[in-house]
């Protein structure tokens, strides 16, 4: 109970007994809700001036209902409850009285009421318009000489605790001319801790806003609190923290952090904390150290804090405190707040490249007038050298170990990426291109006028077809009158293989022509053939390192399959070859040979990366003799059985690639099968990322111990391959490849630095390269440090991958998820702004894991998520013609087109043959919807290329849905409409530089090919009137968990906009919801709460919205499917392997 209103009170016991009194205390209702609201009723009256003696009155009744207030919580609920006007009559009267202890009763009353409601009642008090009544009542007292002490308390306390909730009081408080009188109390009142408090805790108030931070900036605010701060002291430790938290609000004004560098403060503030940090042995006072990296984080904010900072020592003082907090766990806000400011102040510097373009370069047939192809190629020489020295207040990094997944920008739509404009969201069909130039695409669909003449079809029904013009029932398409190129027309029934095509003619247990893999039985008699076969070596095979030479003699692989197409492999040379390899041999003698390759044939160039010299470990019994040179069997009967060794080599040679690759990784050649056993997503613990960044601030701090040495490098061929034992060598020259250059930064720690897409200064994310001659029980470090996006699933449990050849040979060919200690953050390289097209995000991110290796100097392959290349999909497209029945699944394969580097982007038909050539049937076949399906379009979402191998496989299995499915549907497929960017290793764009799912509004035929033909087949299919029944484009998502779809939906993209769908008279068949829902009930990891079917305006030209909007195909998706895993259903906490990746979504 206040000093006042025991005056108050005292005052007017003396006086109660007084008869002429109009307010007598027994007409009081007994209940205190009665009580209160008469003596507020009292109190209006007062206020209206219809009381005798207002000043006393209005001075017993306020502080009658303080003691209420005080003792009964009913009467602070009951004052702020809805409906009472309670707080407008205090307020009224507040701003009309004149008596010094009315006022100080009121104050006292209002800071009782707000102190135990929280935020909401602070609020109704702003809503009243308490805030500018204390601030005018605040300026009148000003003028008192000297100024009411009292009043001044409670005046400041009161705007402290309602400032925060009045987004106006700084302009309320500048207007008012009320900014400068708390500061001039504060000057003129240092000894006076009671006043100062509240006085500085308005002032950090004022200071959310720049404009009045600025303002008393010049008034001397930042040299008054340094009068107010110091060192270690146990008196005033409250004053101290309030000052701090006002100085670090007031530093985040540009003005007044240059004021603080000028006056040396930055040092000062340091000087200050390692004064608190020496003598706070018991660590009570963790909120003033905090409040004074506060400061310094917010003074660091600008380029000249940073560089003081540094001149400071402060990276070194910072990383020494913060070590030694380590121990105690609650000092952690201490060590993450040194750690972001430390991370900051790092000096920015450039990638050690010679340009953050791409390591290849391929000259476009046109250059596109505008875009990002287009400002890269205008760039001035080097300007991606320059590192931006502007100012960087991008403070948006999170300050503590548990970071929130809430990046998700397709999940919280912006309002102003909505498109909501009626007019483009309603479907338009429109053909874009003349009815006579769509004809061209008629030669895709000889399905539509196939008559099965020739085909062996048996039928119970007695009614043979006839040819007949004027049927209705088939879809009889006109011809197109252009002749058919040599390519198509290799390939013009579903009921025969491609006759053209040797390797499919012959037996697929037999070798090609380059590699002899020989039987189980011809086993024994590999070595003989070998030796007989070396006669016939072109010289450029001479020079190949022996000891990999002596490996591969050693090994074969063998399969157990249980059928014909199951086919056994050994990677061993006889001379049973009908071509000898002098045949097939450069002209040119071999001048260099990769020390991470070996030629088994020289004719196309193609190498096979390099085995383990020192064969398997001896943890089983037959290892031991592979070392006397007894081959090594890898069993692989469990790998797919469209996965073939010898027919993968024969697609690589006709791949044409940018770098023109001459080697082929094992894993692709190998092929894999899923691990045996689950993998659960990642538990991060707790402090990872700050262990990481403590340890890259010491490359700063210890200059002297860092080895920056290059290891590998694609931009200087004659970089030297490490002689040392203890240093790991690296290779990324392959198809799907993709490491740029390898610094060695400490013994067992490198930074590697991933390539940008061809044609383009970004898009780093993608990664697969091979690792060799590593040691075992040493912890390997690996910093991939030019990443891009802000956050990713590396944060939230995902881990990269990694494929043991070593483990391989021990019969365990798997792709494994590895790595300790992963995460994911903001390092300290950048780029410009110009070459970053204007882009804010100037700074890369790093992933960093680490990996113990379990062979020693194995040959070990890491990826960003399972590789699957354009002559992976080849093959399989190639094993899946040869083995299915003709007479039961029609399946042809076209070539849509070829790509800028001449490869042909595949075009698959599939469905099931007419029961017989009868008309019935024949009507019937010609007859089943469209079901179109497309993906890969960016190459680094390989789990696209998976989710689509299983569907190709499902479709042609023997399982009865897929039957059913065949007879019901012809699908349309085009599995990758990317294949140069999968080949070169790109992460999103093709070799135009640009990203081909932003290309379908207007797709250019010489820079888009593929995209402008999968358009033209269904721009094609529009125009005969046969729109497919769905279309979805398969794609990969690097920061979500689960499977889900994105539709397109006119309501429901209105539903997220200010605009009424119902005032839009919007009929819209929900049917687009439809083949979701059947997913999220068959499918486990298919989740239906992620999906969306919002149209945003960032997305018009994708194939999604195109398809939707253009040919009007109302079922038009994107599948999403995580790089990761799930976090419900089935699959939850666990990593999906590729075993369920391809498991049927249809």
């Amino acid at each position: 109970m206040s000093v006042c209103w025991l005056t108050a009170d005292r005052s007017f016991r003396g006086r109660k007994k007084d008869p002429g009194r109009t307010i007598q205390m027994g007409e009081a209702s007994n209940s205190q809700s009665s009580r209160t609201m008469s003596l507020l009723s009292q109190l209006e009256k007062i206020n209206l001036g219809s009381v005798l003696g207002e000043a006393d009155n209005a001075r017993y009744v306020t502080s009658k209902i303080l003691h209420l207030v005080q003792s009964q919580e009913k009467t602070r609920k009951e004052m702020t409850s809805k409906g009472s006007t309670g707080i407008e009559v205090i307020l009224s009267t507040l701003e009309n009285t004149k008596d010094p202890q009315t006022m100080l009763n009121i104050l006292n009353i209002l800071i009782e009421v707000i102190s135990v409601g929280g935020g909401r009642k602070a609020n109704i008090l702003v809503a009243k318009g308490g805030t500018q009544i204390l601030l005018q009542l605040l300026l009148t007292a000003s003028k008192d000489s000297p100024p009411n002490e009292e009043l001044m308390v409670l005046l400041h306390t009161l705007l402290a605790k309602i400032g925060p909730k009045d987004k106006k009081i700084g302009m309320k408080a500048r207007i008012n001319g009320a900014l400068n009188i708390s500061l001039n109390l504060v000057k003129q009142n240092l000894q006076n801790h009671r006043l100062i408090l509240p006085c500085l805790q308005v002032l950090r108030v004022y200071s959310t806003s720049s404009v009045n931070a600025v303002s008393l900036g010049k008034n001397g605010v930042v040299e008054l609190m340094f009068k107010i701060i110091g060192p270690f002291s146990k008196k005033n430790t409250s004053l101290m923290k309030v000052a701090l938290d006002t100085l670090a609000a007031l530093l985040k004004s540009k003005t007044n952090a240059r004021r603080a560098v000028d006056r040396g403060y930055v040092q000062v503030l340091l000087t200050i904390y390692v004064d608190w940090h020496r003598h706070d042995s018991r660590h009570r006072y963790m909120l003033i150290r905090k409040g004074v990296l506060q400061c310094i984080k917010s003074v660091t904010n600008i380029k000249l804090g940073r560089k003081a900072f540094i001149d400071a020592n402060g990276m070194k003082i910072l990383y020494n405190t913060s070590q030694e907090c380590l121990a105690v766990r609650t000092l952690d806000p201490l060590v993450n707040t040194s750690s972001l400011i430390m991370r900051k102040c790092f000096p920015k510097n450039r990638l050690p490249l010679p340009t953050i373009k791409s390591a290849f370069h391929f000259q476009l047939p046109v250059i596109p007038a505008s875009g990002p192809v287009a400002q890269l190629y205008n760039l001035p020489p080097d300007v991606d050298d320059v590192v931006d020295e502007s100012d960087d207040n991008d403070d948006a990094e999170t300050e503590s170990e548990i970071e929130t997944e809430n990046d998700d920008k397709d999940q919280h739509f912006k309002n102003d990426d909505i498109e909501t404009d009626i007019n483009k969201l309603k479907p338009r069909q429109e053909l874009g291109r003349p009815l006579e130039e769509l004809k061209m695409y008629e030669r895709f669909f000889p399905e539509l006028s196939e008559n099965f003449q020739e085909c062996d079809l048996v039928s119970k029904e007695p009614k043979p077809f006839i040819p007949d013009a004027n049927l209705s029932g088939p879809i009889v398409v006109p011809t197109a009158g252009e002749e058919y190129s040599a390519e198509t027309k290799q390939s013009t029934k579903g009921v025969a293989l491609k006759e053209s095509n040797p390797v499919l003619t012959e037996e697929y247990n037999r070798r090609p022509a380059f590699l002899e893999l020989p039987k189980k039985d011809s086993v024994k008699d590999s070595s003989l053939h070998q030796q007989n076969d070396q006669r016939n070596l072109s010289p450029s095979c001479q020079c190949l390192n022996q000891e990999i030479v002596k490996g591969l003699d050693r090994m074969s692989l063998q399969s157990s399959a249980k059928n014909d197409q199951y086919y056994s492999t050994a990677c061993v040379i006889t001379k049973e070859s009908k071509t000898s390899l002098t045949t097939l041999a450069c002209s040119n003698p071999c001048e260099h040979v990769s020390p991470c390759g070996s030629s088994l044939f020289e004719g196309s160039s193609v190498h096979l990366g390099k085995f383990c010299c020192t064969g398997v470990d001896s943890e089983e019994e037959d290892s031991r003799s592979s070392s006397s040179g007894e081959q090594v069997m890898l069993e692989v009967s469990d790998v797919s059985p469209v996965h073939d060794c010898d027919l993968y080599i024969e697609m690589v040679k006709t791949t044409k690639s940018i770098p023109e690759y001459s080697e082929v990784a094992y894993p692709d050649y190998f092929g894999h099968i899923p691990p045996p056993f689950k993998e659960p997503i990642l538990e991060r613990l707790y402090g990872v990322q700050r262990t990481k960044i403590s340890q890259d601030i010491e490359r700063l701090i210890h200059q002297n111990d860092i080895i920056d040495r290059v290891v590998y490098d694609l931009d200087n061929l004659s970089c030297l391959v490490p002689e040392e034992a203890d240093v790991l060598k690296f290779n990324s020259k392959f198809e799907s490849g993709n490491l740029r250059k390898v610094i060695q930064i400490r013994k067992n720690e490198y930074d590697l630095i991933l390539n940008s897409d061809i044609n383009s200064n970004h898009y780093h994310q993608w990664f697969y390269f091979e690792v060799s001659g590593m040691k075992t029980g040493i912890g390997y470090r690996f910093n991939i440090i030019n990443c891009e996006k802000s956050n990713s699933q590396f944060n939230y449990g995902m881990q990269p991958l990694m494929y043991s050849v070593q483990e391989a040979l021990n019969s365990r060919p798997c792709w494994t998820r590895v790595g300790t200690d992963i995460c994911y953050y903001k390092n300290h390289f950048s780029r410009s702004s110009i070459a970053a097209g204007g882009q804010k995000g100037k700074s890369y991110y790093t992933i960093t894991f680490t990996v113990t290796f379990q062979h020693k100097d194995d040959v070990c392959y890491f990826a960003y998520h399972y590789p699957y290349t354009y002559s992976t999909l080849k093959m399989h497209l190639q094993k899946l013609e040869s083995m299915h029945n003709p007479q039961q699944i029609y399946f042809r394969q076209d070539v849509l087109c070829e790509t800028l580097a001449g490869n042909s982007c595949p075009l698959v038909t599939i469905t099931a043959m007419p029961e017989s050539n009868y008309y019935e049937h024949i009507c019937q076949f010609r007859n089943r919807p469209y079901v179109f399906l497309s993906a890969r379009v960016h190459p680094g979402e390989t789990n696209a290329s998976w989710v689509m191998k299983g569907t190709l496989e499902y479709l042609m299995s023997n399982n009865p849905s897929a039957q059913c499915l065949r007879e019901s549907y012809i699908f349309k497929i085009i599995p990758m409409l990317n294949p140069d960017g999968v080949i070169n290793g790109n992460h999103r764009c093709s070799l135009s530089g640009e990203d081909l799912n932003r290309q379908w509004q207007n797709p250019n035929p010489d820079l888009h090919p593929t995209i402008y033909h999968a358009k033209g087949l269904l721009q094609y299919l529009a125009a005969i009137k046969r729109l497919p029944l769905v279309y979805c484009d398969y794609h990969g998502h690097s920061r979500k968990k689960n499977v889900f779809m994105y539709g397109c939906s006119i309501k429901e993209t209105m539903w997220h906009t200010n605009v009424n769908a119902a005032a839009c008279d919007l009929m819209e068949d929900p049917c687009y919801r439809v083949l979701p829902k059947i997913l999220s009930q068959t499918a486990p990891a298919f989740c239906m709460g992620s999906c969306s079917f919002v149209v945003e305006k960032s997305k018009e030209s994708t194939a999604r919205v195109v398809v939707w909007r253009e040919i009007g195909v109302q079922r038009s998706y994107t599948m999403e499917s995580t790089l990761c895993g799930c976090d419900q259903g089935k699959y939850k906490g666990l990593c999906l392997p590729v075993i369920s990746i391809v498991e049927p979504q249809i």
